[in-house]
């Protein structure tokens, strides 16, 4: 209990962010309340959904965030499984597909057990190289080879990017001692969940005010050249503003937000092709005003893992 109690302890830059974000949170409550006082509309009620539900997704993501590693862990596993649980049936797998789609499940305790207990090598290991042949030969065992293609594709993949992306926000707890830095894993996760949250919103914010070319016309309209390049160099310049939560120099910080944006728009562009190639909008309704798991956590799961290796190299390699 004492060590569960002693996880809560809050060092001065975690608590600055956290600080800002509720007064973010705060902030656009009042604004749009007012706005939808004085105007009504459609735009302004589904901001104001919006906002309720990122109070509810911070919440969360800090309760998790500052409890103990272990129950840090098992919300992180949590949101792979959800992840799974949430495309899965969209997927319209067959049998042999929903078989194998049951030896995925059991892969999520494992990655993240492995996470917990500092195993790096195994950890980085266990999904790429093992699983990528063990699953492959479990669909291909039974002598059907209708449709193998695909579920060669399809049932990897989607280790890859919601166990294995994900489960790298579990390892930065498991980051070696790095000289000088105090915020710790609880301020990097912060980082890296602040970064890409608002990188979400910068890009639909710029996309919105003076986007008019789309990157991907075909796959996600909405998403414009504008938007991504505000919201990049926006993301940069933050990332060094709150540098303070990592070990990184100014130009660290700078290219490791430049990779975050890019990162989170490429998993947010991937998944709208999936979406796409399925003909639905939102992978789910689980989030109000925002869709499903897979419509918030996109941006994440292709981010965490090249944040975990630019914090590695730079803060630990680098640093000798």
């Amino acid at each position: 209990m004492n060590k569960l109690i002693e996880s809560w302890s809050m060092n001065a830059e975690v608590q600055w962010v956290i600080f800002i974000i509720l007064c973010i949170l705060v902030f656009s409550s009042l604004a749009w309340n007012t706005w939808n006082f004085l105007k009504p509309g459609k735009l302004v009620k589904e901001l104001r959904v919006r906002t309720r539900s990122w109070w509810i997704m911070c919440a969360c993501f800090i309760v998790t965030t500052l409890a103990h590693p272990a129950i840090t862990h098992l919300g992180l596993a949590f949101l792979s499984f959800a992840l799974l649980r949430e495309m899965y049936p969209l997927l319209k797998l067959d049998q042999r597909e929903r078989n194998v789609a049951l030896l995925c499940y059991t892969v999520i305790p494992v990655q993240y057990t492995l996470a917990y207990l500092g195993m790096t090598t195994l950890f980085l290991a266990f999904i790429p190289v093992f699983m990528f042949v063990l699953i492959p030969f479990m669909l291909v065992i039974r002598g059907e080879t209708k449709g193998i293609v695909r579920s060669i594709s399809l049932m990897p993949y989607s280790l890859v990017a919601w166990v294995y992306g994900m489960s790298h926000l579990a390892l930065l707890f498991n980051l070696p001692d790095i000289p000088g830095f105090t915020a710790g894993p609880q301020g990097l996760l912060l980082y890296l969940i602040f970064l890409v949250g608002i990188n979400d919103v910068l890009q639909f914010a710029w996309g919105k005010t003076i986007g008019q070319r789309a990157v991907l016309p075909n796959v996600s309209p909405n998403k414009t050249w504008e938007g991504l390049i505000g919201g990049v160099l926006s993301v940069t310049l933050i990332a060094v503003a709150l540098r303070f939560l990592t070990p990184l120099e100014a130009w660290e910080a700078a290219f490791t937000g430049f990779c975050v944006s890019v990162a989170g728009f490429m998993g947010d562009a991937i998944a709208s092709g999936i979406k796409r190639d399925l003909g639905i909008k939102n992978s789910g309704n689980a989030i109000p005003g925002h869709g499903g798991y897979l419509d918030r956590l996109d941006g994440f799961s292709a981010a965490a893992a090249p944040f975990f290796h630019l914090i590695y190299f730079f803060g630990v390699t680098a640093a000798g």
